[in-house]
């Protein structure tokens, strides 16, 4: 970890810089919690880190970690006329306040799937809220196909499932996708059935067969890897990041950091204003987020 604190006028701001290949959200916020009760001068922290990874798989894999030849390495500046331009990107958070959780998730459920599914989540609800409007702001055709992506913990769907303090990365991608026009075009219950479907069918044997596949050929996945017009989810509001308390007082914000940012991106916290309260954080293109901030559906403005 690579911790950064900068002196504000009226405060302090921490930065922290983790590898993800060595710890996921539930593992960041186990640490960050537990530096902050040391810091408030506990003699012991509350729930000790469970260490033994090979408990979930015992693999050893080698990576290819050589760099790409530099096309520059003569000293002339080459300029490819071929070479797609990078969007440029823009983040905003969005508080959604309990009445706006409870509205998106009353509003998903109106309509109930006739299999006799379970209702959706309040998780399932906001993420195919999102998924719908990002696909709406950003002027996909029809045909276009958009993915939706779950970065799950997966402690509980192992074999052995292992206890919440397992420390280290045991997340997974989950995938689902559709064409743009369907999952506009359907009641917003066709697209979280999508979701709900996919994190279900997520279990342990699942989960060994994609270890299974990138152990045949491991390779370090990139943005990209997410999915086309994709809208993946990280963190959770079920992360306390309001109650880490150095000894000076609950944060004020908390952000994600500026390296894990992609189009598409999407990251909820625990809200502020506390309750079922949930903070959204998204990445998008600058004209598509711009398109999204006029929204008054998305928005859950009356």
């Amino acid at each position: 970890m690579t911790p950064q604190l900068t002196k504000l006028k009226d405060g302090l701001a921490i930065g922290c810089a983790f590898n993800h290949a060595i710890l996921d959200g539930t593992s960041t916020w186990h640490f960050m919690s537990s530096w902050a009760q040391i810091c408030s001068g506990s003699p012991s922290i509350s729930v000790l880190p469970f260490l033994e990874r090979t408990k979930t798989r015992d693999t050893r894999v080698k990576l290819d970690l050589t760099l790409p030849p530099n096309p520059n390495a003569d000293g002339e500046a080459k300029v490819d006329p071929q070479a797609k331009v990078e969007p440029q990107l823009r983040e905003r958070l969005f508080k959604f306040s309990e009445e706006a959780i409870d509205k998106i998730k009353s509003k998903v459920n109106s309509n109930p799937p006739s299999d006799g599914s379970k209702p959706f989540s309040t998780f399932q609800s906001l993420s195919v809220h999102i998924w719908r409007h990002v696909t709406h702001a950003r002027n996909l055709k029809p045909e276009d196909y958009t993915v939706f992506t779950v970065f799950a913990d997966c402690r509980k769907r192992v074999d052995p499932p292992m206890p919440e303090s397992y420390f280290g990365n045991l997340i997974q991608a989950i995938f689902t996708v559709t064409a743009a026009g369907l999952l506009s075009g359907n009641p917003p219950e066709f697209g979280a059935g999508m979701i709900q479907k996919a994190i279900e069918m997520h279990n342990a044997k699942a989960i060994d067969e994609r270890n299974k596949e990138w152990e045949k050929a491991p390779k370090i996945f990139q943005f990209k890897d997410a999915g086309v017009n994709c809208v993946a989810m990280g963190s959770s509001p079920r992360f306390k990041v309001y109650d880490v308390d150095f000894g000076w007082g609950k944060p004020e914000s908390v952000r994600s950091g500026s390296n894990n940012r992609f189009d598409g991106m999407v990251y909820l916290y625990q809200g502020k204003s506390g309750g079922r309260s949930i903070d959204v954080e998204i990445t998008l293109e600058t004209g598509a987020l711009e398109r999204l901030e006029k929204d008054k559906e998305f928005l859950m403005e009356v």
